[in-house]
């Protein structure tokens, strides 16, 4: 009697030590329960993962990212795509790619809104006939996306008086069109402002002064990239997060809203492959220290348009076998609510 009451405890003992260890690994949680997402599309657990391919090709990028999905061995749930201006939003096969029931996607959209003028022209009102049809469109899609409005502004900043680029004209932007969207009745869109993973910005007196407030910004993004050569920003992937500071304020200042990865990969020089497998085993680790990330979405490109850089998954065959191992991980089976 004694004996089967110690054998008893020590089960107990080992479902409660099993149980806390799968407390503490990502992957083991996620497998074992229902990830989705819910109204502002944050996953209830796991990490959201992504796509943008073929980029500076030409091409479509729908076809793009259906064969990324098969060379990684994943479906890319967010569809991340770019607008400006008065483009049509959402096209066919926008619609079409988060419309397939076997493949479910969410659309992570950039969009200009200030194509053509400046971001204090939109704030004063000047774009907002394009605002108001493109609230038209966003209704009449239905279903709920991410709306980014001029990823990387940091690269656009004119920081002189009267240029209307200045930082605070940009937030005053995003201000204004946010809150013309709500007016025009738009309920399916979750915003999203995201930065540059890049220190000179970071360090710029007016960088905090892009951020239009929580009251209009759902989730806070980051555009990160790896070199995989030694020598600038030649970074693990919990290094590029950390870049800058960059995720210590977005915690500690905004701690309520969930971080974005809208861009991420690890180039090398084109033409001159360098091995990235480093990069890419070093991403469930940094997620793992790093849970305000809650979605991850790549850059896919053989070339980018200046920078001479090869940011593509199978640049060589072990790089792409650890990019496929990292994309098979349970985290990443987040279903769209």
């Amino acid at each position: 009697m004694r004996r089967s009451k110690l054998l008893k405890l020590s089960s107990v003992l080992t479902a409660v030590f099993a149980g806390a260890v799968a407390a503490l690994t990502p992957t083991a949680v996620h497998a074992s329960t229902g990830c989705v997402t819910g109204p502002k599309l944050v996953p209830s657990c796991g990490v959201l993962w992504g796509a943008a391919a073929g980029g500076f090709t030409g091409g479509p990028r729908d076809l793009a990212n259906k064969g990324w999905e098969r060379e990684s061995g994943r479906t890319a749930t967010i569809f991340h795509t770019y607008h400006k201006g008065d483009e049509l939003f959402p096209t066919r096969a926008e619609i079409a790619m988060t419309h397939d029931a076997a493949h479910p996607r969410v659309l992570l959209t950039n969009w200009k809104v200030a194509y053509g003028t400046t971001w204090a022209a939109v704030a004063r009102g000047a774009e907002d006939r394009r605002i108001d049809a493109f609230a038209a469109r966003a209704k009449a899609y239905g279903k709920r996306f991410f709306l980014n409005l001029n990823h990387e502004p940091e690269n656009d900043v004119r920081d002189r008086r009267g240029s209307g680029m200045q930082a605070t004209d940009f937030a005053a932007m995003y201000r204004h069109t946010v809150q013309r969207l709500r007016a025009d009745g738009v309920t399916n869109v979750v915003n999203v402002l995201i930065y540059m993973s890049n220190e000179q910005w970071m360090a710029k007196s007016w960088w905090k002064d892009l951020y239009p407030g929580d009251d209009v910004i759902d989730w806070i993004g980051l555009d990160a990239y790896a070199n995989a050569e030694p020598g600038y920003h030649h970074d693990l992937f919990g290094a590029v997060l950390d870049r800058g500071g960059f995720y210590r304020w977005a915690t500690t200042r905004h701690p309520s809203k969930p971080i974005l990865i809208a861009e991420w990969g690890a180039y090398h020089r084109e033409h001159r492959p360098v091995e990235k497998s480093a990069i890419y085993n070093s991403v469930l680790p940094a997620l793992a220290s790093h849970p305000a990330v809650k979605a991850i979405s790549y850059f896919d490109t053989k070339h980018d348009a200046t920078g001479d850089r090869d940011i593509s998954i199978d640049s060589t065959s072990r790089g792409l076998a650890a990019f496929r191992k990292l994309a098979a991980s349970p985290l990443f089976n987040v279903k769209i609510g």
